[in-house]
């Protein structure tokens, strides 16, 4: 018997078992493996400067380099999540082909009348940034007619892991027009002419198929480890986070800000940006704003923010009236491609600056989590805290005094945690 597969083999008998999640990020990618009991076996880290199939290729390879090699031996499972919407088209080899259109790219904003010929009104397709219309806005490109399918970030880089070309999930998949209820693409998506380039749709956390032998003699993984369909970034902070009832959010402070509520009912308004993913039996809904982290680093370095933190006063308002983007146009709670960005009058003290910063960023959470309770959504109990800017304890208090409900930490803050526990979940 092969070696590895005999570890493997007395790892199960004793229930040694690990899973694996990756996560693909705005700045870096992360990966995690945990045992049976949810515990940290290892946590790799590979920062990429650019967002390029190339430089995501290199830093998987370099995620699975640190890992140790009797963690890689004990995996049954390897999941990936990427951020949503971020796409691009391969040919049938499944070389990416012309650009990378990332999650914020809007730049399909010119498409958007093509989608509402054919879309139902207000759907979560009709947006600058969905998935959809960043493939119309492809179909227009040089380099189409060599286009077998398009993928999402997370799809390519699972692809490069089983070698199976052209699979998907539905939380990636939502923003492509799959309809989440039913299970299937829907008779307006069938008919259209670009139908042969949408991937083929399986569940979140549903095995796909072993590890490709070339990574298994690399890395020393089992060859009866299975790679698993993924799901998105916000998606995996929502698992990580220990929120489990009706009525739990969280809210992911990253590059973006973005929000998903666990509600008994569905909602989906592309008027605001606002849609629904399906889990389980139940619904996350939300959506994600442009504020967030990567305005806050146009401004400041990480050294200033450490600095400037303890220095804010949130018992003493501002006053100032900010919506913090890094550049025109937000996605939700406001959908508008051409919102701009207000940040004046710019305070000449640093302290207050940032305060004001930080207070503009909680009111677009406040009106976001408002907006789904006027909308019909389940009511909001309490919201968990994901991402770096999780850990900024006075934004904390900010965002808890605009909301006017309890905002606590996530029990885990890290995505990768989330896609490798979605292995583990009850169908």
């Amino acid at each position: 018997m092969d070696p590895t597969i005999d570890f493997l083999v007395v790892a199960m008998m004793n229930d040694e078992r690990a899973w694996l999640g990756i996560d693909f990020g705005t700045s870096g990618a992360r990966a995690i493996a945990i045992d049976a009991q949810g515990q940290v076996l290892s946590e790799t880290r590979a920062d990429y400067g650019s967002q390029t199939p190339a430089t995501w290729r290199s830093a998987l390879v370099q995620l699975f380099e640190q890992i140790p090699r009797e963690v890689c031996q004990r995996l049954v499972g390897i999941a990936i999540d990427g951020t949503s919407s971020t796409v691009l088209l391969c040919d049938r080899q499944g070389n990416p082909l012309g650009e990378t259109l990332m999650y914020n790219d809007d730049r399909a904003a010119i498409v958007l009348d093509q989608i509402r010929s054919f879309a139902p009104p207000n759907h979560t397709v009709v947006s600058a940034t969905s998935s959809l219309a960043k493939l119309l806005w492809l179909s227009k490109q040089s380099d189409f007619e060599q286009a077998h399918v398009l993928l999402h970030q997370a799809d390519w880089l699972a692809f490069l892991l089983h070698g199976r070309l052209g699979l998907s999930d539905y939380h990636n998949a939502l923003k492509l027009g799959y309809d989440v209820e039913n299970l299937a693409y829907p008779d307006w998506l069938e008919q259209h002419e670009l139908r042969s380039l949408l991937p083929e749709i399986r569940t979140p956390g549903e095995p796909i198929g072993p590890v490709l032998p070339e990574w298994c003699a690399r890395f020393g993984i089992s060859p009866l480890c299975q790679i698993h369909a993924g799901t998105t970034d916000s998606i995996a902070a929502f698992l990580a986070s220990g929120a489990d009832q009706v009525g739990d959010a969280v809210t992911s402070l990253g590059s973006t800000l973005v929000i998903k509520l666990l509600s008994a009912v569905r909602l989906e308004d592309s008027r605001y940006g606002l849609y629904s993913h399906r889990l389980g039996n139940q619904w996350l809904v939300g959506g994600a704003s442009n504020t967030g982290g990567a305005v806050l680093k146009q401004f400041f370095t990480d050294a200033e923010l450490l600095e400037l933190t303890p220095q804010l006063d949130p018992t003493n308002p501002t006053g100032l009236d900010y919506y913090p983007l890094p550049k025109p146009g937000d996605r939700f709670p406001i959908n508008d491609p051409d919102l701009k960005p207000r940040l004046s009058p710019r305070s000449e003290n640093a302290v207050v600056f940032l305060q004001g910063m930080l207070e503009g960023m909680a009111r677009i959470e406040a009106e976001a989590y408002g907006l789904l309770t006027r909308l019909g959504a389940s009511e909001l109990r309490q919201v968990y805290t994901a991402g770096g800017g999780a850990r900024n304890e006075t934004w904390a208090v900010l965002r808890e005094r605009a909301i006017g409900k309890p905002v606590v930490q996530a029990i885990e803050t890290e995505a990768a945690i989330g896609v490798a526990k979605l292995m583990t979940l009850k169908p």
